[in-house]
């Protein structure tokens, strides 16, 4: 599996280019923003867009999304609970043909299996993806510290709920998340205060 970092926007949200290296078909994670600098190195390693795959529906993470799609004919992912038709503050107003995921749900892409667990609270519709032993967590888990949840659709409660179920996770994972360096779980687990206080609820 290969993963490529794309920092997006003025955010600099990440977006992921997640692939299968034998068949060069690959997922786009949260394409925020800068849809030329996703093609171009879509274009320069000959990757196949399958699927796209939305964490949650702000902005930051999305903007490039409906371009991608248009361009390259995959498949757009979000949770229905972020998605509007018509444009509204903090969820995404897709295209028609937007698909909806719910927990437990797998999209597979070339050899990798794409599994889907719901972990509200820095929006409605928040989702971390698992994928072998990598999770791509969106604005859910950072390094050190959780989304934020005064925006409209957030809740403390929700989040503190999802961090500990991710914390409730066995063995360690490569935590990739919305913003900033990538972690690992166990990190987390042992140094990161939101999540210590989340599973401790």
């Amino acid at each position: 599996m290969l993963i490529k970092t794309l920092p997006l926007g003025h955010m600099e949200a990440n977006c992921y280019v997640v692939a299968d290296e034998r068949t060069l078909e690959c997922a786009v994670i949260d394409p925020g923003d800068e849809f030329n600098t996703v093609m171009d190195y879509l274009e320069e390693t000959k990757l196949v867009p399958r699927a796209i795959f939305l964490t949650h529906g702000h902005y930051d993470h999305t903007g490039a999304a409906a371009a991608l799609h248009e361009e390259t004919g995959a498949p757009l992912f979000i949770h229905k609970a972020d998605f509007c038709e018509t444009p509204e503050a903090c969820r995404y107003a897709g295209p028609a043909d937007t698909r909806f995921w719910s927990d437990g749900d797998v999209v597979t892409v070339g050899s990798l299996r794409f599994r889907v667990m719901e972990t509200p609270g820095h929006s409605p519709g928040s989702v971390t993806l698992v994928c072998e032993d990598c999770l791509f967590t969106g604005d859910t888990l950072f390094a050190g510290s959780c989304g934020r949840t005064d925006l409209p659709g957030g809740d403390t409660d929700a989040l503190m709920m999802s961090l500990r179920r991710l914390g409730d996770l066995p063995g360690n994972y490569e935590v990739y998340p919305g913003h900033m360096e990538p972690t690992t779980l166990d990190v987390e687990k042992a140094s990161n205060p939101y999540v210590r206080y989340a599973k401790g609820l």
